[in-house]
């Protein structure tokens, strides 16, 4: 096991050597399908500023169906998440962010092996602490072997990093940036493995890895293990097959064949509720974004059965689970894209107002970007009646 350990949180010099020499350089980022973005969607990061639109500057106007629904504008909509968040969790982050560390010690304590809500949990603390750790490193010198401070001081210096990295493209970022990235990566791994030794059951640590070795390069033999340790503790987490999917993209370190056979094999050996039927949906739209495939592709035979496999996984999931909702947002868009309009109004009204999510957010105003599919959706199910 320390063996195990030592090679996933150890990644030999060499990958240093051809990192710098320039095997990250590449555009990681594509635009949403009616492409007008530089940004990057999903890089496991949340910008600090918030992007909704306002209605007056897109000039939006909100049709009598869509207002009889009492659907919300783009100057409305939540672009830093993709649901309502729990009321324990909004304080203890707020908390967090004013400086006091006891309710988020207390809540990461409550969440023991639900290990789903405690790393969408130590991300949300997290991205606090990547602004200001002040609050963090005062609870780990109280309590210097809490592996609860320890697992969110390792995601916030992941996303420390990426902030450092910056969204925009490859092209458009600086030596500057790439070094400062680089640098705090190989920091974060070294705190990350902290996390994992402190708590060796939580498979978070490993999770958090996954974005560490997208910024560094992790070869593939790597990745195999690191999975290994992952799906060992938590073999159906959604987080971690998101993240992994990432890595098997073409846009990062594997192909769209790499990426749909994860998805597909995913998808395939999850119980009902695990919301992972939604992983061949995510490995297609990757596809997409990257090729530009056209619009049919999205409405194959095959896609609609994906379609109506997460539809049941959805049903079955915890409806208040931390990733449910990001799964309607992705069914939302496909059944829009399938004209099936109906079914998509039904996710489009359980996740309005919040549009921090796939596809959304691969848009450069997601907001705007939420409403006019859902308007689209909306007018045409009228259109139909």
């Amino acid at each position: 096991m320390l063996l195990v350990i030592l090679l996933i949180f150890a990644i030999p010099t060499a990958v240093f050597v051809i990192w710098l020499v320039g095997s990250f350089v590449l555009d990681f980022v594509r635009e949403y399908r009616n492409p007008t973005s530089d940004t990057d969607p999903d890089d496991g990061t949340v910008d600090d500023e918030d992007t909704a639109a306002t209605a007056e500057d897109e000039g939006y106007v909100m049709s009598d169906q869509v207002a009889a629904l009492g659907l919300l504008p783009p100057d409305r909509q939540n672009t830093k998440t993709s649901r309502a968040e729990q009321p324990e969790v909004v304080f203890a982050v707020e908390a967090a962010r004013s400086g006091a560390w006891r309710p988020a010690a207390e809540l990461m304590e409550k969440t023991g092996d639900d290990w789903e809500r405690r790393s969408a949990l130590a991300f949300q603390l997290g991205e606090v602490a990547a602004v200001d750790d002040t609050w963090l490193r005062e609870w780990d010198a109280e309590r210097p072997d809490s592996a609860d401070a320890a697992v969110v001081a390792g995601r916030g210096a992941v996303i420390r990093a990426w902030k450092f990295r910056g969204a925009k493209l490859a092209s458009h970022t600086t030596d500057e940036q790439f070094r400062d990235f680089h640098q705090v990566l190989v920091r974060a791994r070294g705190i990350n493995g902290r996390a994992a030794e402190l708590n060796p059951a939580d498979p978070t640590p490993y999770i958090c890895e996954i974005w560490i070795g997208l910024g560094l390069g992790y070869p593939h033999e790597v990745m195999h293990a690191l999975w290994e340790e992952i799906t060992a503790r938590a073999p159906h987490h959604y987080e971690a097959h998101f993240s992994a999917l990432q890595y098997w993209s073409a846009k990062w370190r594997g192909s769209h064949e790499l990426a749909m056979g994860f998805a597909t094999r995913a998808a395939n050996n999850a119980p009902p509720g695990s919301l992972l039927s939604a992983m061949p949906l995510l490995a297609h739209y990757e596809y997409a974004l990257n090729t530009g495939a056209p619009d049919s592709e999205d409405c194959t035979p095959e896609m609609v059965k994906r379609v109506d496999a997460a539809l049941l996984d959805v049903a079955a999931a915890d409806p208040d689970g931390p990733r449910t909702a990001e799964v309607r947002h992705l069914l939302a868009a496909f059944l829009t894209m399938q004209e099936r309009d109906e079914a998509a109004l039904e996710q489009f009204r359980l996740v309005d107002g919040y549009v921090g999510a796939v596809p959304w957010r691969y848009s450069s105003d997601p907001a705007a970007e939420f409403c006019r599919v859902r308007d689209t959706a909306v007018e045409r199910a009228h259109a139909k009646a």
